[in-house]
């Protein structure tokens, strides 16, 4: 059996293989004297295909072991630790944890923080809040690089018709940048394969053309 020790020692090895098999091995033979390590971990590493094992090793743990560790490092000074806490939570997918996904979550200074957070608000958001949850992601528009831009686009299309309301008041929003963004998200709700930097491009166009002149769909 895999003591806490050994486990924190196979994670802190040099190679990130090793670190890996590490993982597997403690999400294949489930423990919850574990889980504090494992979370640990998620902190400090920095392969995102060990994170993701690490995460899946946590899933496989019961809730009770793990929900509580998570929703501490939700308050972690480190970034990483945030987002991971936050990824994993979108994968337990406990709807009790909906609440831990705080406005400050959603509005981190830390981009990754951010995309991750507004993942897994849509996933636990009950169905009474999503139109609350499209409202306050609207807020975000025009935030961030062209990744950034795309994860909300991304969260705000999950969610479905709860945000046509906050779309379509964003589009036309007196900042051009948000207006575009709102417009490029309209769009790939109604065209999913167009992509995402052709319904920028068609928005961009259609917000410099002015109110009246552009037509937009999917409102």
């Amino acid at each position: 059996m895999t003591t806490p020790q050994d486990l924190r020692a196979a994670l802190a090895a040099d190679d990130a293989s090793t670190r890996l098999r590490a993982a597997l091995a403690a999400g294949s033979a489930p423990d919850p004297a574990l889980a504090g390590v494992l979370v640990e971990r998620c902190a400090a590493e920095p392969d995102a295909f060990v994170r993701d094992m690490l995460t899946w090793a946590l899933t496989r743990l019961p809730a009770a072991d793990v929900l509580p560790r998570l929703r501490d490092e939700l308050g972690s000074p480190l970034p990483r630790a945030r987002a991971q806490a936050l990824h994993t939570l979108s994968k337990i997918a406990d709807p009790s944890t909906w609440p831990w996904v705080t406005r400050d979550l959603l509005r981190d200074h830390d981009d990754d923080v951010a995309r991750t957070a507004w993942r897994t608000a849509v996933v636990l958001a009950p169905a009474g809040e999503r139109a609350a949850l499209a409202a306050e992601l609207a807020g975000r528009l025009g935030r961030g690089d062209r990744d950034v831009r795309l994860s909300l686009s991304r969260a705000l299309g999950d969610l479905g018709d709860a945000a046509t309301a906050a779309l379509a008041g964003a589009s036309v929003d007196p900042d051009p940048a948000v207006a575009a963004h709102a417009r490029a998200t309209v769009l790939l709700r109604a065209d999913p394969d167009a992509g995402f930097d052709a319904a920028v491009a068609e928005a961009k166009r259609v917000v410099a053309l002015g109110p009246g002149r552009g037509t937009m769909t999917g409102c």
